[in-house]
């Protein structure tokens, strides 16, 4: 995959702050920061990093997502992390003894569109690579968010789980349609530029005697026609395609000709 970084667009910026308590190694920081940075999240909060901050490897690791690194915030512990959030959401991959709520990212992110579009401050909350969050930092957090994958096989690594969740906020916000034609130069091409190619195709196919039976005759024009309507053509396309059919008849002449 490309670098995927254009300063020359809009940056889409803004929502929850991540919380990560007491990460261990600087490059998982920096992976964090550039899955972050990915889904328009700058609010990078790091409680005891256990190899202190500063850190070059977490620089490196970001990948260009100097702004979330530049700017996290450093806090001696959990209760002053979130001391201004207004709501938490803890990941954890086990179900733990407290009682508790429980949602998927994808409830996580809606839920925290809507507090964030009413002018709360909210968080998502990460522990340590090796261990997870513990009980005491999970008193901090309202809800619990748990991912559905395999359940012999559910852990993700830091950054993974940070991605999880920035995906999952930037989609419940985003409007890019799930399906669209990239036209180019080019435009559309128009029912009328359609239909006037069909006819002078099926008319170049009457000639040939490809309709072999007029009884079957319309079904298989319809194939055709239906055939080339799921290709959305284009107008550069439509007007390929005449020459297509214009080069097949008039080869098909030349040889009729050449025969005599």
């Amino acid at each position: 995959m490309t670098s995927g970084q254009n300063p020359t667009r809009e940056s889409i910026l803004g929502g929850p702050a991540v919380i990560l308590v007491q990460p261990q190694l600087g490059e998982n920081i920096g992976a964090c920061a550039r899955a972050m940075l990915n889904c328009g999240l700058t609010d990078l909060r790091l409680v005891k990093p256990r190899d202190g901050w500063p850190n070059p490897k977490a620089s490196a690791a970001a990948s260009g997502a100097d702004l979330v690194i530049d700017n996290a915030k450093i806090f001696e512990t959990t209760a002053e992390a979130v001391a201004d959030l207004e709501a938490v959401y803890a990941t954890t991959v086990r179900t733990r003894d407290m009682i508790q709520r429980f949602v998927t990212p994808r409830v996580a992110a809606g839920e925290m569109r809507e507090r964030y579009a009413a002018g709360q401050k909210v968080g998502a909350m990460f522990g340590p690579e090796r261990t997870g969050l513990v009980n005491d930092d999970l008193t901090f957090a309202q809800t619990l968010v748990t991912v559905p994958l395999n359940p012999a096989f559910s852990s993700l690594n830091l950054a993974q789980a940070v991605l999880l969740i920035g995906y999952e906020w930037f989609q419940a916000g985003d409007r890019t349609p799930d399906r669209f034609l990239h036209t180019g130069q080019t435009r559309p091409a128009t029912m009328a530029e359609r239909v006037n190619f069909f006819e002078r195709l099926e008319a170049a196919l009457d000639r040939t005697g490809f309709f072999t039976s007029e009884e079957k005759r319309p079904s298989m024009v319809r194939t055709l026609r239906n055939a080339f309507e799921r290709m959305e053509m284009t107008e550069q396309e439509v007007r390929t395609f005449h020459g297509v059919v214009a080069a097949l008849v008039q080869g098909s002449r030349r040889k009729g000709e050449s025969q005599d």
